[in-house]
Formats: structure tokens, sequence, C-alpha cells
């Protein structure tokens, strides 16, 4: 997750004039779901009944996100070498991994089957539109797959790439559809000030005007709460309230930090324009203890977990992001990826990330990222 930190310090004119200049440059398997009874079927838009979000995870009809993973000859949606989006920490086949069964898995819903992506259904849908990714490098992953998803099913459209920061932006120019990446790892402001780099846990100020222009945004918070040291975690100080502090327990941080951003987006965010979504908490697969492998990782790792529960349990954010949510009088949709993503065990980069570490983090491209963005496609047709 290492980006550069002088990215956190970007004056908004300069993220407004970035955002300027890229605006200027402008179906899962069939076969292996028909025999499942008792499913709703996400089809087209206005075939779904529609229900409030309010900062839950599934509709009266159907929860997306509980089912388990099953193989599937019909994926990957994409090659790798034939999208030109995707960063060398995710591109795993590209740095030699050598299985590709990981890469042969879509996930099904017990309750519903969920519709494939169609890139040109979706660049059709929110043609003129703009939908912004904010967040970590989590958000990187998830926001390069769904370029490389739409890339692939309109392969000859003209598109703008401009990887900067804190904004990048890729544009679909036949479309006017312009997806964002904004990196602020903490979404709460990490400042200047005498005694040094403060994460303030009351203030969201350094670019967050240009959220708001937004059609759709998919917010994603949790990973660098978790970084210890200074230069792994980007600030010196934390402030919360009137208080300048060293340190703190991080859960508690966490909690202050997104409940800023809550409020922020109450205040803030026109709902009659803009959809709000919360990507949920990815999981990591260092300690192999958690699937009852205690002296495993995630490399070598081929194949999901089977069933629909994780043995490791739940992570305590994910608690934190439901109260939040919860309390909110925005509707903000909770992509609740979680327990899909811990079975996947898998699916990461590990020793293939093309920085030789090993990395139980983030995600493969193709891979894991792409059923976060179907499961996004099949809640924005709800």
């Amino acid at each position: 997750m290492g980006f550069k930190l002088i990215s956190l310090f970007l004056f908004p004119l300069l993220t407004l004039l970035i955002l300027s200049t890229a605006d200027q440059a402008l179906a899962s398997d069939k076969k292996l779901h028909e025999s499942h009874r008792n499913r709703t079927v996400l089809g087209g838009a206005g075939r779904v009944k529609k229900a409030a979000l309010k900062g839950r995870k599934q509709t009266n009809d159907c929860n997306l996100f509980q089912g388990r993973w099953i193989f599937d000859t019909s994926y990957p949606f994409y090659d790798p070498s034939t999208c030109p989006f995707i960063d060398g920490e995710f591109d795993c086949l590209r740095f030699g991994r050598p299985d590709r069964q990981f890469l042969k898995y879509s996930w099904l819903p017990d309750s519903c089957t969920i519709p494939r992506f169609d890139g040109q259904a979706f660049l059709n849908k929110w043609r003129g539109k703009r939908v912004m990714f904010v967040g970590d490098s989590l958000s990187q992953n998830m926001w390069e797959s769904l370029g490389c998803m739409i890339h692939a099913s309109v392969p000859g459209t003209k598109t703008t790439f401009i990887k900067r920061t804190p904004v990048s932006s890729l544009a679909f120019q036949e479309y006017g559809v312009t997806i964002y990446l904004y990196r602020t790892p903490y979404l709460v402001d990490i400042s200047k000030e005498s005694v040094g780099r403060v994460l303030n846990l009351g203030t969201i100020e350094d670019g967050a005007e240009v959220w708001k222009d937004m059609d759709i945004l998919v917010f994603n918070s949790w990973h660098w709460w978790l970084h210890k040291g200074v230069e792994l975690q980007g600030w010196d100080y934390i402030r919360n309230g009137s208080s300048l502090i060293r340190d703190m327990d991080r859960l508690d941080a966490f909690s202050k930090g997104l409940t800023t951003w809550g409020q922020w987006v109450d205040q803030n965010v026109n709902i009659s324009q803009t959809r709000v979504f919360f990507q949920g908490i990815s999981p990591t697969h260092y300690a192999g203890k958690e699937w009852n492998e205690p002296r495993n990782s995630c490399n070598g790792q081929m194949q999901p977990l089977s069933g629909s529960t994780y043995p490791g349990g739940s992570l305590p954010a994910v608690s934190i992001v439901s109260r939040v949510l919860s309390s909110m009088k925005t509707p903000v949709y909770l992509l609740d990826i979680t327990t899909l993503s811990q079975l996947r065990k898998d699916a990461h980069p590990s020793t293939y990330g093309g920085d030789g570490g090993s990395d139980c983090s983030h995600w493969c491209l193709p891979g894991l990222p792409d059923t976060w963005n179907q499961l996004l496609y099949a809640a924005l047709l709800m």
C-alpha cells in the first residue's frame, strides 16, 4: 500500500485542475445456475424490485453477499495482456504465477443469481456520468479491475488514461463516462503542522470538494489504520478532538475517522444526484491459522475455501462500518465483500506481485476485484 505520501498534501486546486484536464480529454455461465431453484434473477434495470438501501447490504429479495464460490469455465472476464491499465503489483500472470485455476471461479449467492457484467451496457446506462473510487490501494485494485472489465467489452473505443497523484482517471470518450481514483487511505485529513504530519480524525477538507460532483462514489478505508511506524503509517501525531497524541487504539481511531466521513457524506452529498457505496473490509491472508493451516499463508494457495463461512470469523472493522452506516441519514450501500473475500486465500499476488515480496493483502487481476465490480454492477441495476 505504499504509494507516495506526498499525495496526501496536494492542494484541492491542483485536484480540480486534474479533473478538468481528464474531463476535457474525454453475461456468470448461465448453465451453472439454471438448476438452482427458488432464486431471484437479477436481470436488466427495471426488472428488479427496488428497496431502500440505507446502509444495508441486500434488497428484500436477495442477499448478494451470502453464498459460495463455484468453478466456472466462462471466467475470467478479460485477458490481462490486453488490458493497459493494470499495475505490476496486481499483474500476477505477467510476473510468473504458474497456475490459472484461481481465475476460474464465480460467486453464486444462495438466494439469487447475479447478472454477468456487461461493460457496454454499463457505459450506455451511465453515459455522460462520473464514477469515483475514493480510498487506498484496495480502491485502486477495484478501479483498475473495472477499467479492464469495461475495456474488454468495448475494446475498440477510444480511452484517455491519466495516472497522477492523488487523482487518476480513465475516460471512455465515446460514451462520456469517466472513472476516477482518488487516493486518500484514511479518508480524513493528514495536515502539515509545526510538530509534523498530523492525522486529524475530525476533518475532511483536502480535495473533498471534487467528491461532491460525482454520480457514483465508492469509498474504502481500513488497511492503513493498522500500519505501525511513522514511515508506513504516513503521520507523526493524531489529533483527536482537542488532544494531540502520538498514538491511540487503532480501532477507536478508525471508528472516529469513519464517523467523520459519515457526517461529511450526510452534510455534503446530494442523494438525488449521487449514489454512494462503501467498498467493505477487504481481508488479508498472512495467518494460515485462520483457515486451519497454521504454517501457511497465501503463498502457494490454488483454490478457495469451500462453503460459505470463514473459519477465522469476522473482522472487528466490519462491525464499525455497520454501526457507522446504520447511524447515517444518507442511504449508503454496503458492498459487503468481507466473507466472500476471506474465502479466496488463493487470489492474492503472493510472490507474483513484481516487487520481490509476498503480498497477501492485494488481489491479482484478473481476479477477485472483478467479482466486487460484478456485485457493484448488480447493485446498480437494483
